[in-house]
């Protein structure tokens, strides 16, 4: 471990002290505690497998279901508020909502089971030791690799993909949020020693390197396969603005997953694709001086057009995303320390900067406000019409990890 004082000179922060750094984290730790608690209190008049994701126009939460793939975000920022506390009524409730969750073990129909079951049952199992929580994630990645097959060496994500171009459908598509469900399977094959599971993930990654990922480290959102033959029918995007564009989120998902799939693997290919795909977001001309992106990087520039049924046909204003910052925030704690000094020190910095952004009046919600998440500004999918610069479930989750990750490096 470096000094601290030598990682806060080496990133370039000279403005800021370790004492004041962590008074900035336990700040907003603190914040983020305290809308969860108006938030808890505001699920008790609501159905019991009731899931909190956004906001509605009158800035009313909306909840989903746990078949959703956002539900395991909720209780897993309770687990980060128990481990920030250890105060064990947060631990009460993020047990709580977590076993809510358990039917999903057995869940085959999309391929999120890892966002579902690793941000709940995992951090439930990291903090507590709790052997059944190891058995349901294990049964959880076996539900998860049924959706495996060796013709495209991926993990199928949606049943079907409709393009925005017109009536094609497509069976097999794989999307770059795929590889954040990796993380499962890894969990499932050092804890059982049944490398299938490791076999699947890495297969998995190593198609997504080869297919999903441009020669300049920019990201395809949703890549579709042959089932026949395993060949690449077509690179689009579902989320994002145009087939050839990048989507914020996408390249954010990208980072990170693949920084975990090096921590797993160790495989210097993987760390060099999360290295590439961290400093194509973090050198983009297009990323504004906060280093919290636009939804989309080439939203509105000439050379990049939406399917004619996208609905960013009719939406011109470029919107920020909160989530996808609070993701790379997280991400680029981790990768920095896997890279050499002076990317390292990029990492950090960027990292830091992200999240003094985030903390700061333009993106972290008053409180009590804003149907008690903790960031304001993201977008789900424009394309869609869905979700648009509203706060997201998920965002508040990354950002509690990204401080629970600053603070670690600073201990």
């Amino acid at each position: 471990m470096k000094p601290l004082l030598y990682l806060i000179l080496a990133a370039g922060l000279t403005a800021y002290t370790a004492g004041g750094e962590m008074d900035f984290i336990s700040t907003n730790a603190g914040f983020a505690q305290q809308q969860l608690r108006h938030m808890l209190k505001d699920t008790e008049s609501r159905d019991s497998l009731a899931f909190p994701r956004t906001i509605n126009k009158e800035g009313k939460m909306i909840t989903t279901s746990m078949y959703d793939w956002t539900p395991g975000f909720f209780p897993g920022s309770l687990w980060y508020a128990y481990e920030q506390t250890k105060d064990p009524v947060w631990q009460q409730e993020a047990v709580k909502w977590t076993e809510k969750l358990e039917p999903l073990k057995d869940f085959t129909q999309h391929h999120d089971l890892g966002f579902m079951m690793y941000c709940s049952y995992g951090n439930a199992y990291r903090l507590t030791g709790n052997k059944a929580y190891r058995d349901i994630l294990i049964q959880g990645a076996r539900s998860l690799s049924t959706r495996f097959s060796p013709v495209t060496r991926s993990i199928k994500s949606w049943n079907a993909f409709k393009s925005w171009h017109g009536q094609q459908m497509y069976y097999y598509p794989v999307i770059i949020d795929n590889l954040m469900n990796l993380e499962l399977l890894f969990f499932a094959s050092r804890e059982t020693g049944d490398t299938s599971f490791r076999h699947i993930a890495v297969s998995h990654a190593e198609a997504a390197m080869q297919h999903q990922i441009r020669p300049d480290y920019s990201s395809y959102h949703v890549v579709c396969y042959d089932t026949t033959n395993g060949q690449v029918l077509a690179r689009e995007t579902a989320q994002g603005f145009a087939d050839n564009s990048t989507w914020s989120r996408g390249q954010a998902w990208g980072i990170y997953g693949f920084t975990m799939i090096y921590r797993e693997t160790e495989d210097p290919r993987f760390l060099k694709t999360a290295a590439g795909m961290a400093d194509w977001f973090l050198d983009n001309k297009n990323l504004p001086a906060d280093k919290v992106p636009y939804w989309d990087f080439n939203a509105e520039e000439a050379g990049f057009k939406p399917g004619i049924r996208s609905n960013a046909n009719n939406i011109k204003t470029k919107y920020r995303d909160v989530s996808a910052a609070a993701i790379v925030a997280s991400a680029l704690f981790e990768l920095s320390r896997y890279v050499d000094n002076s990317k390292a020190a990029k990492y950090r910095q960027a990292a830091i900067t992200m999240l003094h952004s985030l903390a700061g009046a333009a993106y972290r919600a008053p409180a009590e406000k804003n149907g008690n998440f903790i960031l304001m500004h993201s977008v789900g999918s424009i394309p869609h019409n869905a979700e648009i610069d509203v706060p997201l479930v998920y965002a508040d989750y990354y950002f509690m990890e990204a401080l629970q990750r600053y603070k670690a490096s600073l201990n």
